[in-house]
């Protein structure tokens, strides 16, 4: 560290750190020498916390349940911590330092952490897209903390947005190098965390992988995964652009994964018995170059350190792993109450167009972003109004394809103005999940990294699913939800000639997004502006004079009570 800690006990927590990941993963620590020397020990409290979990829930030593309980003790234990700013653990102490000391939001691990305590009952997946999910949750929230390290740094480590599919792959690419890598501690417990569909191609594979048995099923089933591997991790566009010290240690993170499922490949059989490691000889032909890569790109980037913490942190809300109850909104200042609409009479989704901003400010002859920033009252104001009737979902168009026609000005404050409503996160204390739809290769990166953060955060949320439309256009999306047909039928999963409108729901950006009930449009205009043109396709139409500063949720309530008394046919004569 740039200056150690006063405190005995945490130089002491920080060296166990350090030394765990030396001893139990030394690619790992491999990789941590790459970055420069005052920011490894929090790197080292990050890798060893994850490991301290996992080794809780995987002691088969234990049933699952004390296994459960025991993960569930530590995660509580660290939930209290982080408040008081100490441990008597060392590996926790190093880790609220380290979230106290650079501004980390631990609440971004919550689902990680409560995965490894559900992953005690056992895991099985059906297909790929279950596994992915799976290992994504876990991985992705420790990764996004060592990039937000380096981001506190100075050394942003934004992904263009049009590799984040690759960088999400690339962690499929080293969630199944660590499978193969760990199978034989895995068959000895009884764990065969790889899906149906991929063992299903080999038939038999599964019970010999359970019964430890090398056949001609298992070798063709690892020498696929192999391969598999090895193209997820080779995501050679996933560092263009990025700074060089970043860079190297993803470049090298690849090349020692690439090494190490050459050592499974090499291992055949005894890869059943014991744990392949690559040879010394390969391992240094990986690390010598990056390690002089890395200390010429590092040598020439000035670096911010905080320093160590003299006294106890004031906690921010937002640092407790899991949060305190949701709170209810506040009550609308006219003191009005929300009508009281049965459940089995709302909406399920209502998506508004928020239209007005502009004209709002040209009526009071102001540019024409103080607009937008009056908007975003509204946008609250409706999100408290949701909550207050228990809508589910909500859906805002916020920024379309189109409106990068408008003026730069314009455009630079709607982004500007997004960036301080994420970054103020008003929904924090609210049972309101949020959610980004659009598209994936123009917003700024820093504003896509905070949309795919609140995305993060409140995954597990079960109240309002707030929906931001931001660069969306519907016929954009209907194209590319037609190219992703076509690539699936190109690979010859589907036929074209047989293709329903199932299918094309299923390969939707979100395919899980209920149809439109009720599409609402501010501002005295009467027309759905290329607004989910698929979803709202049987929706009920509500056009309202009102700019959108001037509406408040009274006005949503409105909307929804002359939606219950509307009768909807959907075709049908009755």
């Amino acid at each position: 560290m740039s200056e150690a800690p006063a405190d005995p006990a945490l130089r002491a927590a920080y060296r166990l750190c350090r030394r765990r990941t030396r001893n139990e993963d030394p690619a790992e620590y491999a990789l941590i020498q790459l970055v420069p020397a005052p920011l490894r020990p929090s790197l080292h409290a990050l890798w060893a916390a994850a490991n301290a979990l996992d080794d809780l829930g995987d002691d088969h030593t234990a049933p699952a349940p004390e296994r459960a309980a025991r993960v569930e003790a530590w995660i509580t234990a660290l939930h209290r911590e982080l408040r008081t700013g100490t441990s008597e653990d060392p590996v926790r102490h190093a880790l609220v330092d380290t979230a106290a000391r650079w501004r980390l939001d631990l609440s971004e691990l919550s689902e990680a952490m409560t995965q490894v305590r559900d992953d005690t009952r056992g895991r099985r997946f059906t297909d790929w897209d279950a596994w992915r999910a799976w290992g994504r949750e876990n991985l992705l929230p420790w990764f996004a903390q060592v990039r937000t390290i380096l981001d506190r740094a100075g050394v942003p480590v934004a992904l263009r947005l049009d590799t984040r599919e690759a960088y999400e792959e690339f962690l499929d690419g080293v969630r199944l190098t660590d499978i193969l890598t760990d199978l034989s501690a895995d068959l000895a417990q009884g764990d065969l965390l790889l899906p149906d569909e991929a063992l299903d191609r080999h038939p038999g594979a599964a019970g010999d992988l359970l019964d430890r048995r090398w056949s001609p099923a298992v070798t063709a089933l690892v020498s696929d995964l192999t391969a598999l591997a090895r193209r997820w991790t080779a995501q050679h566009a996933l560092t263009r652009g990025m700074h060089p010290g970043p860079a190297t240690v993803l470049d090298t993170m690849a090349a020692l994964l690439h090494a190490q499922l050459d050592a499974v490949d090499a291992a055949g059989p005894a890869v059943l018995r014991t744990r392949p490691r690559p040879s010394l000889l390969a391992r240094a032909r990986v690390l010598a170059p990056a390690r002089a890569r890395a200390a010429l790109a590092w040598s020439l980037t000035p670096l911010t350190t905080p320093p160590p913490r003299r006294e106890l942190p004031r906690v921010p809300q937002s640092a407790p792993v899991r949060p305190a109850a949701f709170r209810r909104p506040p009550p609308h200042p006219s003191g009005e109450r929300p009508p009281a609409i049965p459940p089995g009479h709302l909406p399920t989704h209502v998506a508004v167009i928020m239209d007005g901003n502009g004209r709002w400010a040209g009526q009071r002859g102001l540019p024409r972003y103080e607009g937008h920033r009056a908007g975003a009252g509204a946008v609250r104001e409706v999100v408290h109004g949701a909550l207050d009737i228990g809508l589910r979902h909500l859906t805002l168009y916020t920024f379309s394809t189109e409106n990068w026609k408008r003026d730069t000005e314009e455009v630079d404050a709607i982004l500007a103005l997004l960036r301080r409503e994420l970054a103020e996160d008003p929904f924090r204390d609210l049972d309101v999940r949020l959610r980004w739809h659009g598209r994936a290769d123009r917003l700024p990166p820093d504003l896509a990294d905070l949309l795919q953060l609140r995305e993060r955060t409140t995954r597990s949320r079960t109240g309002l699913t707030l929906t931001m439309c931001i660069d969306y256009g519907g016929r954009d999306e209907i194209t590319r939800t037609a190219a992703a047909l076509a690539r699936r039928a190109r690979a010859g999963h589907l036929d074209p000639d047989l293709i329903t409108d199932e299918d094309f729901a299923r390969h939707l950006p979100h395919p899980d997004m209920p149809d439109v009930d009720l599409l609402w449009r501010t501002g005295n205009e009467q027309r759905t502006s290329n607004f989910l043109p698929w979803h709202a396709s049987y929706a009920e139409l509500h056009f309202t004079p009102d700019l959108w500063p001037e509406t408040d949720r009274r006005h949503l309530w409105q909307a929804v009570t002359a939606y219950t008394h509307r009768q909807r046919r959907h075709g049908s004569a009755n």
